[in-house]
């Protein structure tokens, strides 16, 4: 029995590669010294694969900041506005992931969208009908050669060709089909230089084949990999696939001359019927995906040996696998000191997933590993109940009807009453909610965390940050403000700490997108809310001014979503639970008098199904309802809102209006206001804030730019339900930065005013 990772966490065991990044952006430090940043942890990850015993091990799948990004570097698909500004090619990179405003000119970052189904963001790679697809980059082999100097045999991953044909943004008149023998040749010269560089494995990931496939999809990826295939010589090619099943092109991928193929035996539904149906060729070897990449709960060792076991009495030659990359897991468990010995029994991240791996590698290998002492241990962990549930909690969602997910009266007539009763004026300005998290405040957080300052002590310098953050939203004209979140620390783990059920690590980040790492709370146990979370800084923050306060809440799916969930109970019932939850804190809110609340899912789609067929009923048909339990005990007058950012939403905007929330924002800046053709289309009832400007790129919008994006927003939009805002929270920014493009979007704001 061999072993393979799909890939590895690339941040680093206590986020080495986060700081490096952002000292350089900041120019503290020069280009050498992230590169060598880089360098040594790329050593460190393949010798902690190496000393772990794993037989494939990848390299290319570390990334300065989006590997999505990478390829599209690697085969020249650089946009003309990126090229013309004559930077490094590091500095290139970085403009193209964040955006650049300098000497050199003035360009935003590409789009970015959630990685299919994860909490990852990728970057959208742009063609331009001038784009000429070639290999043009050395990265995969210079990291193949870096790891075989360290005496490590590796196998280089580069995003396969299909993937990344359908994830590309085409931007001029031509299509995919014009690119499609562009990127057969690059993918050949590819092969070929691995060929050269005597690379034993290549693996080409391709996830894009767990979505529905049509009949020309399917012919696309054969005319793809017949002809790219037909290069191959020495080099083994492994189709890696993830996050689902391949159902609509497994018969034909078993037919195909592809050495290896890995499959996800966690997330593929179908993946155990499609290998008994259709079999598996003795020629190839299978690379079983049984180590959950995406969650941090140990392997149960019995049914990953019962599968491996199965496949191996069918003949089948089988190589044990993560079931995706591990990078959406923590790195390791190690620098976790508060939680307990029992607690963390439970959990594996990413180098213990390692172990785990070796230590199902011998069993597989045992004439009885029943008898295994490693076995036994991980058996009993599994029969042993844990302490997780609550009679109160499950009693009380027995106890919700149908009405209580229905709000009255409908939502046409709620929006006159608050239109007459809140006063706002035309194109309300407003932000998402956080504003930038300074050191100070970081520090003032760490210190009561650490016990450093009183309770008192910390809470007085939070009210002033608050009280200096809605004097100046006053001051510059905003129309519905927020308290500023300085409270909190990322979105959902802020909630889940106030919350019974969840667990919380030290050290456990894992990259959302760039420098961007979270902290994701761990759903131990049944879910319920044991006082008001949010009530003291929103009725504060509303007694400093005469205009109207948001309350700020993470939705139910959202904080599900973000957070590692449980695999002993449904993800519908996890919901629902959180949702309660939420409901209680919604009507606190209304009853202290906050006349605008906002139920933030930003994290919607992030489980939708990857298959049509399966979003009604395993997702949309209660994640939508459970939206509605947080919110429709409200009286008319209180205004709902909603957030939902950096995801593909136009083909369930009549699923995201059926919310029935008041007013949404959505982020729009990034895809050039895409969405708006799908919102006009479905004659979107609820009222919507496109995001004026990317706030994930450093650079400040002018008054000129937002107001033509705001012009555009109006020939699909009816003028009395458009708001003005950005299209995120402000928590990374710098201050300067904030202050100058929320005053250009007042400004322009009364440009669009002025035009009647």
């Amino acid at each position: 029995m061999q072993t393979s990772v799909i890939g590895f966490p690339r941040i680093g065991t206590l986020r080495e590669l986060k700081f490096a990044s952002e000292k350089y952006f900041k120019k503290e430090i020069k280009a050498e010294e992230i590169l060598q940043t880089g360098k040594d942890l790329r050593k460190i990850h393949w010798n902690t694969q190496k000393e772990a015993g794993i037989d494939f091990i990848s390299c290319n799948d570390f990334s300065y900041y989006d590997m999505m990004l990478d390829t599209a570097v690697l085969f020249g698909i650089v946009p003309k506005r990126y090229r013309e500004l004559n930077l490094s090619d590091l500095d290139t990179y970085y403009a193209m992931a964040r955006g650049y405003q300098g000497a050199s000119g003035d360009v935003k970052a590409l789009a970015m969208k959630k990685w299919f189904n994860t909490n990852y963001h990728y970057i959208v790679p742009e063609i331009e009908d001038e784009t000429q697809i070639r290999l043009s980059g050395n990265k995969p082999f210079e990291e193949y050669n870096e790891a075989k100097a360290l005496g490590i045999e590796t196998k280089p991953v580069v995003i396969g060709a299909y993937t990344l044909l359908k994830l590309c943004r085409y931007t001029g008149e031509k299509t995919i089909n014009d690119y499609t023998d562009a990127v057969i040749t690059a993918y050949q010269d590819l092969l070929k230089k691995c060929e050269e560089n005597k690379i034993a494995w290549i693996q080409f990931d391709e996830p894009a084949l767990v979505q529905d496939m049509s009949v020309e999809d399917i012919a696309l990826f054969h005319k793809i990999y017949d002809a790219v295939l037909s290069v191959k010589k020495e080099s083994h090619i492994l189709l890696q696939t993830y996050f689902g099943d391949v159902r609509d092109i497994y018969a034909d991928l078993i037919k195909m001359p592809f050495d290896g193929i890995g499959l996800d035996f966690i997330e593929g539904k179908e993946t155990d019927f499609l290998v008994e149906t259709y079999g598996f060729p003795t020629d190839k070897w299978l690379f079983a995906g049984l180590m959950n990449g995406k969650n941090i709960w140990k392997n149960h060792y019995e049914k990953t040996l019962q599968v491996l076991g199965k496949l191996q009495e069918k003949g089948i030659k089988s190589v044990l696998s993560t079931s995706c990359s591990l990078l959406h897991v923590p790195y390791t468990t190690k620098h976790e000191t508060k939680l307990s010995a029992k607690y963390l029994s439970y959990f594996a991240f990413a180098e213990e997933k390692l172990g785990e791996l070796a230590e199902l590698k011998e069993l597989a290998e045992s004439a009885n590993y029943q008898l295994e002492t490693t076995y036994q241990k991980n058996k009993k962990l599994f029969a042993e109940g844990r302490d997780c549930f609550s009679e109160q909690v499950h009693k009380r969602l027995s106890l919700v009807t149908k009405k209580d997910y229905t709000r009255e009266p409908k939502r046409s007539e709620r929006q006159k009453l608050q239109k007459k009763e809140l006063g706002l004026p035309e194109f309300p300005t407003t932000t998402i909610g956080s504003f930038p998290q300074t050191k100070d405040v970081k520090a003032n957080r760490s210190a009561y965390r650490q016990g450093k300052i009183s309770e008192e002590e910390y809470k007085a310098f939070n009210k002033k940050k608050i009280a200096e953050c809605v004097r100046w939203q006053e001051e510059i004209g905003l129309d519905v403000l927020v308290h500023g979140e300085y409270e909190r620390n990322d979105m959902v783990e802020y909630f889940g700490e106030a919350l019974g059920g969840f667990l919380f690590t030290e050290k456990a980040w894992v990259q959302s997108y760039g420098t961007r790492c979270v902290k994701p709370p761990i759903i131990w146990g049944d879910v319920y809310r044991e006082k008001p979370i949010t009530v003291e800084w929103s009725v504060y923050a509303q007694s400093l001014t005469k205009k109207i306060m948001k309350g700020m809440l993470t939705g139910p799916v959202t904080i599900l979503n973000w957070s590692f969930p449980r695999e002993d109970i449904s993800i519908k019932e996890s919901i629902s639970q959180i949702a309660l939850a939420i409901r209680d804190e919604v009507l606190d809110l209304e009853k202290n008098g906050i006349k605008i609340i906002q139920i933030d899912e930003a994290a919607l789609r992030e489980k939708l199904p990857l298959r049509k067929s399966d979003w009604q009923k395993e997702y949309l048909d209660f994640a939508i309802p459970a939206f509605r339990l947080t919110h429709s005990g409200v009286k008319a007058g209180t205004q709902i809102h909603t957030h939902m950012c950096y995801s593909e939403f136009t083909d369930i905007i009549p699923a995201i209006d059926d919310m029935d929330a008041d007013v949404i924002t959505f982020e729009a800046s990034r895809s050039d206001f895409q969405i708006l053709d799908a919102l006009k289309e479905h004659h979107f009832e609820t009222e919507v804030g496109p995001g004026v400007y990317d706030i994930h790129s450093p650079r400040v919008p002018s008054v000129a730019e937002i107001v033509a994006a705001l012009r555009v927003m109006l020939t699909k939009i009816d003028k009395e339900k458009l708001w003005v805002n950005p299209d995120c929270g402000l928590k990374t920014r710098d201050i300067p930065e904030t202050e100058e493009s929320l005053k250009n979007l007042v400004a322009a704001a009364r440009v669009i005013r002025s035009e009647g």
